[in-house]
């Protein structure tokens, strides 16, 4: 009784989950008819796959440019977010200073202020610098985050060692204990970070639409933005268009959980 009650509750959380999925796959390949008649069907009778063509042929939403943007921002905001914040997390869990406990009060406290509050500021600096429109504005602002510093510290102050002693007796410093030693015995952990972030950076809008005024410089969700206010939007494109940009996180997500569960258990936040 119990395991038949089990599976009915997952099939039904499952359903749930793809529902949306569903919708997005069957009104992106229907017509407008189709998605705008009072008369509901599982799937159109034809399938409209020329969608893909026009929602890629577009003039004023270049969606192949902005799927093209958003995986070059997420690669370099990724690559450098735990180039920088595990050399800042790794410092304060294992290099002693004077006010290193002060640092990480501090690092924490910038978690208390509202992400919206730092725009103003963010955007003044970088106009003042040229970097509207430019990938340098879409990236370099985001290539810190508290959080992840405070995940990298918990993780770093749980790491033996053991391990690192063994490096300084072969005559490593703490730069070649850290990127010989640490670094690849933290791949897990590296990885649990890097899919939280290409995450957020995948589905960021409030800040690519500040800067990227340019729409050859629009990210993906811009562009699913410039579908939606069109005047006249075509609905079967916008379904398509979300569907097409959320397949590579799901994909990521899929192949890759196991790093968040492992991410969490890793870092110390336990309940």
């Amino acid at each position: 009784m119990k395991a038949v009650l089990r599976w009915t509750c997952l099939v039904v959380a499952a359903v749930v989950f793809l529902l949306p999925f569903y919708l997005l796959v069957r009104n992106g390949l229907a017509s407008r008819a189709d998605i705008t008649s009072p008369e509901w069907t599982f799937f159109p009778a034809t399938l409209h796959w020329e969608n893909f063509s026009r929602l890629f042929s577009l003039s004023d939403v270049p969606f192949a440019r902005s799927l093209l943007n958003s995986l070059v921002v997420s690669t370099l905001q990724t690559s450098g977010l735990l180039v920088v914040c595990s050399l800042a997390g790794y410092g304060l869990a294992r290099i002693p200073y004077r006010h290193s406990r002060f640092v990480f009060y501090a690092v924490l406290a910038t978690l208390m202020i509202p992400t919206s509050v730092t725009f103003v500021p963010s955007f003044v600096v970088v106009s003042s610098l040229g970097w509207l429109s430019d990938f340098r504005g879409l990236v370099i602002p985001g290539l810190f985050s508290a959080f992840s510093v405070f995940l990298f510290r918990q993780y770093f102050l749980d790491f033996p060692r053991e391990l690192e002693e063994a490096g300084r007796v072969d005559g490593l410093g703490r730069w070649g204990v850290f990127w010989r030693i640490v670094v690849p015995n933290s791949r897990g952990f590296f990885a649990a970070i890097a899919v939280i972030t290409v995450i957020g950076s995948w589905n960021a809008f409030l800040w690519p639409l500040i800067i990227a005024q340019s729409p050859d410089s629009w990210t993906v969700q811009v562009a699913l933005s410039g579908l939606l206010t069109a005047q006249n939007p075509q609905l079967n494109l916008l379904f398509l268009a979300a569907a097409v940009s959320i397949l590579p996180i799901v994909l990521l997500f899929a192949f890759l959980q196991r790093y968040l569960v492992r991410g969490v258990a890793e870092s110390g936040l336990k309940g």
